[in-house]
Formats: structure tokens, sequence, C-alpha cells
């Protein structure tokens, strides 16, 4: 399987890029939000991959972190959701914006992305719910592949390694929720503060109810 490209922009799409690794030419379908991201054509970029193979067709998706990508994953794991609308979601959301979504089961959220109605918003929420606080926690913040704005003298090997196994970590639920909170962008100070307060409040709480009582503690307030 190709799990990452490194390479330069040769052409910008709608819904995709023309990635040149050494002379070869890789069509990759991103996101709306990550397309706005890469570099323009002539620049060098990496992207984690997906690569989906049916009867008649086989199709690359790029992502710019791990977490994006393992969210495509576990997001066209349900039912009545293929890669297109994967990335629409994550498009909509960002992998972080799914995170937070799909933790504090958020099914309005959800619903702004295009094409995703009540029904399978709600069933979103409700599959994934158990799945977003082990993601959360398991990808780090540095697992990513930012663009490179100058093409690289030497592209390297595309890389065939399979997917990122999220591994699960000894428990320890204050740690792990901390971790999950970092990995969303949130500073230090601002996450052990969350999460010790949702640990006063339920001081027997797991990591998932701890990832969701601080987010709830954390989102804007008004």
């Amino acid at each position: 399987m190709i799990g990452k490209l490194t390479g330069v922009i040769e052409m910008r799409g709608p819904d995709h890029v023309l990635l040149d690794v050494r002379g070869v030419g890789y069509i990759v379908y991103v996101s709306e939000r990550t397309l706005t991201q890469l570099p323009g054509p002539g620049e060098g970029a990496a992207l984690y991959t997906e690569l989906v193979v049916r009867e008649d067709l086989m199709q690359l998706f790029g992502f710019l972190t791990v977490l994006e990508k393992e969210w495509h994953r576990v997001l066209t794991s349900v039912q009545g959701v293929g890669a297109k609308a994967s990335l629409a979601i994550l498009g909509a959301l960002g992998p972080e914006g799914v995170s937070r979504a799909i933790a504090l089961g958020d099914s309005a959220a959800l619903r702004k992305a295009p094409g995703v109605g009540p029904k399978l918003a709600l069933r979103l929420a409700h599959e994934l719910k158990d799945k977003a606080p082990a993601l959360m926690a398991a990808v780090e913040p540095a697992s990513q592949a930012a663009p490179l704005r100058d093409a690289p003298a030497d592209l390297a090997d595309i890389t065939t390694a399979p997917p990122v196994s999220l591994v699960a970590r000894p428990d320890n639920s204050t740690a792990d929720a901390m971790s999950a909170l970092a990995n969303l962008g949130y500073g230090p100070a601002d996450a052990a503060r969350a999460v010790a307060e949702a640990q006063a409040s339920d001081p027997g709480a797991g990591t998932a109810g701890l990832i969701r009582a601080a987010l709830r503690l954390l989102a804007p307030k008004g």
C-alpha cells in the first residue's frame, strides 16, 4: 500500500493535486481544507496517502497529518460514508473539529459538512463516540507531513508502510486525556486545568469521560 508520497506539485485541481514523484505523476484527492494548505505548482509537498482499490477504479487520497488520515479511515468504516463523503467532513471541520464533534457526540457540528444529513450525523456520532478518545490520544501532533516550501534535491522514495498502528498505551487516564487535548491544539496549562476540573467532578472517570468533560469546559462560552 502507498502510505506516503513526497514530491513536487505539478498541477492543482478543484479536489486533487498531481504530485510528481521522480518523474511519476500521482493524482491525489484531498479535502478542500487540505487543498488550501498545499503550496502552488512547482513547490514540494508531502502527503500521507490511502489507496482505494476497486474492480474498475484505483484512487489515492491524501492527508497532511496522521490524525487526518486516521479519521478518514475511521469515518469510512461507517455505513454510508464513502471516501468523498469523508473528505467533505474533514474539509468542513478539519481533523481536530471532527475529533471534538465525535468525542462530544455533537451531531449538529457534523451536519455542517456538505451531504451529511441528520440521520448520518447521528449515526457517526453514535458509532464512533467510543473510538474518538483512543484515536486522539494515540496520534502524536508531531506526526505531520507539512508542505515543503522548496522542492527537495533528492525526493524520498514512496513509503509503502502499512497504516499507522494505534497501539494502546498503559492505563493512565489523566496523561492520555491531556495528550488528546494537546493533539487538538490546546496549551498545556489549559489542558491540565480542564482535566483536573473534570477529574475533580468525577474521580472515577476514564480517559474517554475526562476528554469529553474537559472539552465541554474548554468550549467557548456564550
